[in-house]
């Protein structure tokens, strides 16, 4: 693994292109400002952005198109098992040191458009997640309130259907 992840050729001229400075005012600084680091070992999140001044500042430098000082991303090292993944999660933190704070609508078709998030059949580290949150869910199996019919648990959200029997479930 290396020292300090990787920022892939092009991503921020393509970031770039795709936002306007009144939406990221710290756009034109991210070549100068982001420093890109791993978490720590156990760390739950993906990924994550700070800036170094703290949010009074920050909104006075946004007010008044000054440079965000220093930006850190930090990546967790397990996405370096998953490219897709990987680049899916620093392109949600670029927009962010960009400027873009919030998870609205235009941030989710940002990074969809510039780097898609992987399919869970196609992400080992999407499965393992899955795997680890199903863990410690009380459920381990359905039973279907109509038929009885029992099954293993593979995903996070409730049925809407029982597999045998087709109807809506709901359970006993």
């Amino acid at each position: 693994m290396p020292n300090t992840p990787n920022m892939p050729d092009g991503i921020l001229e393509e970031v770039k292109s795709l936002l306007k400075e009144e939406e990221a005012p710290f756009l034109n600084h991210l070549d100068k400002q982001v420093n890109l680091i791993w978490t720590e070992k156990g760390e739950s999140r993906l990924g994550f952005t700070r800036f170094e001044c703290n949010h009074n500042e920050l909104f006075r430098r946004r007010r008044l198109k000054l440079s965000p000082g220093p930006i850190v991303i930090a990546i967790n090292p397990i996405l370096n098992r998953d490219k897709a993944l990987y680049l899916h999660t620093l392109v949600h933190e670029l927009l962010h040191a960009a400027g873009l704070t919030d998870h609205d609508g235009k941030h989710s078709r940002l990074v969809s458009k510039i780097a898609p998030a992987p399919k869970l059949k196609d992400s080992i580290i999407l499965r393992e997640l899955r795997q680890q949150v199903l863990e410690k869910l009380p459920e381990r199996q359905w039973i279907c309130g109509e038929c009885g019919h029992t099954w293993d648990r593979r995903r996070v959200s409730t049925p809407t259907r029982c597999p045998k029997c087709a109807k809506f479930f709901k359970t006993k």
